[in-house]
């Protein structure tokens, strides 16, 4: 369930849900990349990226820029691969939710 950007949940957990749809779509994508049967030349960088993300996310407070930057290194790294296009596209859509850098 998508929420308003510093929209929090309401159920007594203190966890911003931002931060819950990062680590599920990261976690989504690194399962989709990992299961991908083709080799291609900057595998090694997105899965270094979406490990980022992942400890980003598993921090609890993530550094939009730093968000923004790994994003932009994954989709080079795999944009052009078909087969992962709706994972990158979850991933994305969940760094969105963070808005923009110095917005807050």
């Amino acid at each position: 369930m998508l929420r308003s950007v510093g929209q929090r949940r309401v159920t007594g957990s203190d966890e911003d849900p931002r931060v819950a749809e990062l680590g599920t779509a990261v976690s989504r994508l690194r399962r989709e990349l990992a299961a991908h049967p083709v080799e291609f030349p900057d595998r090694g960088i997105a899965e270094e990226e979406l490990a980022a993300l992942a400890s980003m996310a598993l921090s609890g407070a993530p550094e939009v820029p730093r968000l923004r930057r790994s994003l932009l290194l994954v989709a080079g790294a795999i944009g052009s691969v078909s087969a992962l296009a709706t994972g990158l596209a979850a991933v994305r859509g969940a760094v969105d939710l963070f808005g923009e850098p110095g917005a807050r």
